[in-house]
């Protein structure tokens, strides 16, 4: 193994970082408010609402994502007619934004069960402790309901983070030169696949790793209740010592 051409090709491979964290944040910044909609579709009690929501979430989770990205890329080209009397076809024949496009949908359907384990999973006894004190409607929600929501479904949420940093690499299919699409070009042009993959490989894992300790920080910060205080942990430190 040639590890100067590993090196350089992990330098190279940087300039694609920049990319693959604008389409991972446009995702999750997209897929989460379609997600936490879909959440409420599914919890408002309407049945209809509710099967609007179980089947976007069947269809999306059940089909791979590359399919999807290739029937919003290729697929929505059979409308381009229609596409251009809306004014949209300038927007939907960009490859950015139709893998903006299919990573947000794709993530929203993961992004709503989550949620909706989380606003589930609150302690029936917490919500009729809060209403005993005279919370309902919308100050239920934010003091208790949310908050706990949250703290429950953040670590599967943090999977599905990680998840959609590599899913990023599937918007090389459609010419996107990010991380993936750097790594195929250099291959192409070395035919040197180990050094490359492994470089690719090494640059999403720092990525990864930096995005597990912010989730695991936020984490950190929102169960403060629940980790003894620093008086407790000193006397405890005493006794041992």
């Amino acid at each position: 193994m040639d590890f100067q051409f590993l090196y350089t090709s992990f330098v190279t491979l940087l300039r694609g970082v920049p990319l693959t964290l604008e389409l991972s944040l446009y995702a999750v910044f997209f897929g989460g408010i379609l997600g936490l909609f879909l959440t409420v579709l599914r919890l408002s009690g309407i049945k209809v609402l509710a099967f609007i929501s179980e089947a976007y979430v069947f269809a999306f989770r059940g089909t791979p994502l590359l399919v999807q990205i290739f029937l919003i890329y290729y697929g929505l080209a059979q409308f381009r007619p229609f596409l251009q009397e809306l004014g949209l076809w300038s927007f939907f024949r960009d490859a950015y934004w139709c893998a903006v496009i299919a990573l947000s949908l794709n993530t929203a359907a993961y992004a709503s069960e989550i949620f909706r384990g989380g606003y589930e999973a609150v302690p029936a006894p917490q919500i009729e402790a809060a209403r005993a004190c005279g919370m309902s409607g919308f100050l239920l929600q934010r003091r208790i309901i949310f908050p706990i929501a949250i703290r429950q479904a953040l670590p599967a949420y943090g999977n599905e983070l990680i998840l959609m940093v590599k899913a990023t690499s599937l918007a090389s299919v459609i010419t996107m030169m990010e991380i993936t699409g750097i790594a195929a070009k250099l291959i192409s042009e070395s035919f040197r696949a180990v050094e490359v993959f492994i470089a690719a490989g090494t640059v999403y894992l720092l990525l990864n790793f930096i995005l597990t300790r912010i989730v695991a920080y936020s984490e950190w910060k929102l169960s403060a209740h629940i980790r003894p205080p620093a008086t407790i942990k000193s006397a405890s430190k005493l006794k041992t010592a």
